[in-house]
Formats: structure tokens, C-alpha cells, sequence
């Protein structure tokens, strides 16, 4: 519709990425059709179930006909963001954000054609508030599905919302990773789909450069980070820890040696998180220190380079490699280049590292001093 692309060119896109160049011949097609499909953050996926959702809408009906479940609230207010720039020359699009905290009136029914949520709060609304008439439900986004399903009851809630939909309603799901839970998972939820996959060399960006530095201890970690930071003039940097407490005692750190540092962790409010990730997107912090609560789908342009702290490990001390895509998948947003600096402080984190390259058949080089001219390229 001309007032989409309308949207769509104002928010600067000119050509299609290659996941919207595949998926949406696919999902804006008549009849509609279902699609699960790989991408990896950083490649305009958002934008491309956006579209679909919004091309579906007949905006002179006054009650939901999208439903776009996300894993977290900051997902979903970024989600609603880019739904809000698209459709800006389309003003009778309206929007509602099935959110823990967003209290409606009991017995109300919701008017907003597009309706963003997590999955607890979008059931309520389905079952027990009957905000919601699941039948009425054109089309059914699921955002980030690896995560959906490895979080607690995220999972069952999603089925349960599905069951709830129409027969011909359109199914769209998107994980950047499919390991065979995530396929079971999606062969409940997408009867007959259309099928987008990559190959695992194609899953870590060819766009970010890796490399790891050797270092004894948590205070050597903290001195070559120092060491990278006075090499480069960094435009922003993410750096993961693995627990909250590392990630408050290095924030704490850089701020004495007079770093601007945001510091993000799951004990804060959703409301304090959204403060402090808009604070870091406004670039009033150049370095945001954070534990894996951040590690999905927040998309800050400005992000060249993100730091692994320590690696990312799952609950028995194994390599986590679809974290690990996700936190370098910070950067290199979009086709830019970006940087991943690993700090391995021990011969088990080498091992972890180790199995990390494995995976992704990818080499991942030790920083040396002469690369700090081709890093300074890369975040310049």
C-alpha cells in the first residue's frame, strides 16, 4: 500500500535485506501463507513481519486483527516502534501493548488493530479478559521463538494462544537459531509452512571481526579492556558478564576510571531497564555493561564493538553458542562492520572459546597489538 512504502523509505530503507527479500514474497502473498524462518538479529527482520502484519489490517475495523507475541517487555517496546515508523502515514492504525503493568478496564474491548505483547499478559487477555477475540486474529507473529521456548511457561503460553486462533489465520515464527526443540516447538505452532533456513557458517555474521585476548584473572581482564579503550576512540561498546555482581563491579570500575558506563541487570524494573537502554540509545553513555538479560534484540545503532567479560556458558558450564551470536549480534547491525573482543581468563575459558569456534566453523584470532589499527577502522 503506498502508504507503507511511504514508511518504509522514510525509515531509510531503500533495498531489501536478504531475509525480507526471501519472506516477504512469502508473506505478503495471496492466500496467505505460513513461514518460519531463521534470521539472526541485525538483519531487518522486524521490519519484514511488520510490514506483513501491517499490509494485512483493514484499518476501517476496530478491533485486533495482529497479535505479535515477544520473549520480553524491551522487545516488544521495540518492536512497537518500528510498527509506530512504518505505519506513520496511516493514521488510523492504532496499537496496544499487552505488557505486565498495562491495566485496562475489566469488560473492555480493545479497538487497536494491532495488538504486542508477552505471552502472559496477551493469554490473559485472550482467555480470562476477553480484551481479546482470538477468532478474529489475521495474523500470528512469534518473535525470537528459541527464547520463547527457553523460558519458564513461555512456551505452553504461546500453544495455548495458537490453539485459540483461527484455522486460516496466518502464522509467522522467527528464531535465529533452530536447534531441535525450537523445530518441534514450530511444528506445533505453523501447520504447512514455508521454511527459511541457514547454514551454520552463515549464522555468525560475516560482518564482525572476533578475537579474544589472553589475560590470568578478573584484574588482567580489566586492564586489557582498559588497554583496547585507550587504543580506540569507541563509538558505544556492550560488554556481557556472566552474573550480576561481575557485571556491577566492572561498571563500578570504569566509572572510576571516568567512563561513561550504563549498567543493565535483571533485578532492575522493566521500567528502569527501558530508562537505561534509552539513556545508552541517546549515546549519554558510551558503554553499557550488562549480564545476558540484554543479550537478544536490543538494537542500538551506534554499537561497534561488544566485549565478552566472560564467555557466555549455559547452567552446567557448557558453551552457549546461540548466546554467544546473539551478544556479537549487537553489532555489525545491518551489513556495518563491528568488532567482538573475548577475554579468556583461564585454560577452561580457552576450551570454551575453543568449542565456540567449532561450532560455528570460525576461526577467531588473538588480538595483537598491530590490530588495534584495523580495529580503530573498523569503529571509526
Amino acid at each position: 500500500k503506498p502508504q507503507l512504502l511511504q514508511g518504509v523509505y522514510a525509515m531509510g530503507f531503500n533495498r531489501p535485506s536478504k531475509i525480507q527479500e526471501n519472506a516477504l514474497p512469502m508473506m505478503l502473498a495471496e492466500p496467505p501463507q505460513n513461514l518460519i524462518a531463521q534470521s539472526q538479529s541485525g538483519t531487518g527482520k522486524t521490519a519484514a513481519f511488520v510490514l506483513a502484519m501491517l499490509s494485512r489490517v483493514e484499518p476501517g475495523n476496530k478491533y485486533p486483527q495482529c497479535l505479535c507475541l515477544s520473549p520480553t517487555y524491551e522487545l516488544a517496546l521495540q518492536t512497537g516502534k518500528v510498527i509506530e515508523q512504518m505505519g506513520k502515514f496511516y493514521p488510523e492504525l492504532k496499537l496496544a501493548y499487552a505488557v505486565r503493568g498495562n491495566k485496562l478496564e475489566r469488560g473492555q474491548k480493545i479497538s487497536e488493530q494491532i495488538v504486542i505483547g508477552t505471552p502472559g499478559t496477551v493469554l490473559d487477555w485472550c482467555s480470562k479478559l476477553k480484551f481479546i477475540d482470538p477468532k478474529k486474529i489475521k495474523v500470528f507473529v512469534l518473535d525470537e521463538a528459541d527464547v520463547m521456548i527457553a523460558t519458564q511457561g513461555h512456551q505452553d503460553q504461546s500453544i495455548r494462544i495458537q490453539r485459540m486462533l483461527p484455522r486460516d489465520c496466518q502464522m509467522l515464527l522467527f528464531s535465529a537459531t533452530f536447534e531441535d526443540s525450537v523445530w518441534k516447538f514450530a511444528q506445533k505452532v505453523v501447520p504447512d509452512p514455508n521454511i527459511i533456513k541457514l547454514k551454520r557458517e552463515e549464522e555468525t555474521l560475516d560482518t564482525i571481526k572476533q578475537y579474544y585476548v589472553l589475560c590470568n584473572n578478573r584484574d588482567e581482564k580489566f586492564q586489557a579492556l582498559c588497554n583496547i579503550y585507550g587504543a580506540i576512540t569507541i563509538a558505544q561498546a556492550m560488554i556481557f558478564c556472566h552474573t550480576r555482581k561481575t557485571a556491577g563491579w566492572l561498571a563500578a570500575e570504569l566509572s572510576k576510571e571516568g567512563h561513561q558506563v550504563a549498567l543493565l541487570s535483571g533485578e532492575m524494573m522493566v521500567e528502569q531497564r527501558a530508562a537505561v537502554i534509552e539513556r545508552f540509545r541517546e549515546g549519554k553513555e558510551k558503554v553499557l555493561v550488562t549480564t545476558n538479560v540484554c543479550a537478544r534484540g536490543i538494537d542500538v545503532e551506534q554499537v561497534s564493538v561488544v566485549i565478552n567479560f566472560d564467555l557466555p556458558v549455559d547452567k552446567d558450564g557448557n558453551p552457549d553458542n546461540e548466546t554467544y551470536l546473539h551478544r556479537i549480534g549487537r553489532t555489525g547491525r545491518f551489513g556495518k562492520r563491528g568488532l567482538a573482543v573475548n577475554m579468556v581468563d583461564s585454560k577452561h575459558s580457552m576450551n570454551i572459546l575453543n568449542r565456540i569456534q567449532e561450532h560455528f566453523n570460525k576461526k577467531i584470532n588473538k588480538l595483537d597489538t598491530d590490530d588495534l589499527d584495523e580495529i580503530e577502522k573498523i569503529t571509526n
